[in-house]
């Protein structure tokens, strides 16, 4: 997997499509997690695309939400990224908006990671610190039973991620926990300039 793309490209082309602040942010912290996994993960060499895929996921999401997944391919087509990336970045709705199943490791870890970082960062909003920092598995878990936190965040796909890596829930929550702590540092120095 290569990425034609360079960071500030997709970044450019993220933000082209995305205006609000929350998108952007989640773009950034899916981006994170991905390149952590990537590390974790083995695929080291690949980080750059694994973290591109991430912050792309929802480069169509904000302008076209009717259209998520869809309008995807023609957006990244223009910003100039590969088929492999177009992929990825398709494969991430598969059930919901998509019919593109996650077949590598990044793009099943893409599709598991997506929607448990909102959860994630919707419940670290809740903790006195606001940061995922303090932020233990234990926790995450009562938020995630609670179907009506976040209730956007849906707990079949992270469920379903899970088991299609052959992970339990618990070993996603904390791999997920583990790389937002690595990068919310970033993330939130990164976001200073769209808030």
């Amino acid at each position: 997997m290569n990425t034609k793309l360079t960071r500030e490209e997709a970044l450019k082309a993220l933000t082209a499509y995305n205006k609000e602040p929350f998108h952007i942010l989640h773009g950034l912290t899916v981006e994170g997690v991905m390149r952590w996994f990537a590390k974790d993960q083995g695929f080291g060499d690949e980080e750059e695309f694994w973290g591109l895929a991430g912050l792309l996921h929802d480069i169509d999401f904000e302008m076209y939400p009717e259209e998520h997944c869809k309008k995807a391919p023609e957006l990244l087509k223009a910003a100039g990224a590969g088929e492999d990336m177009i992929h990825a970045v398709c494969s991430h709705g598969y059930g919901l908006v998509s019919d593109v199943k996650p077949e590598h490791q990044m793009e099943k870890i893409l599709y598991a990671s997506d929607e448990l970082t909102g959860l994630i960062g919707a419940a670290a909003r809740m903790r006195p610190s606001g940061s995922v920092m303090d932020m233990e598995v234990s926790s995450l878990k009562k938020k995630f039973k609670d179907k009506r936190f976040a209730a956007g965040c849906s707990r079949d796909v992270i469920k379903n991620g899970a088991e299609q890596l052959g992970w339990t829930l618990e070993e996603l929550m904390e791999k997920t926990i583990l790389a937002m702590r690595e990068w919310e540092a970033a993330v939130n120095e990164e976001m200073k300039q769209y808030l």
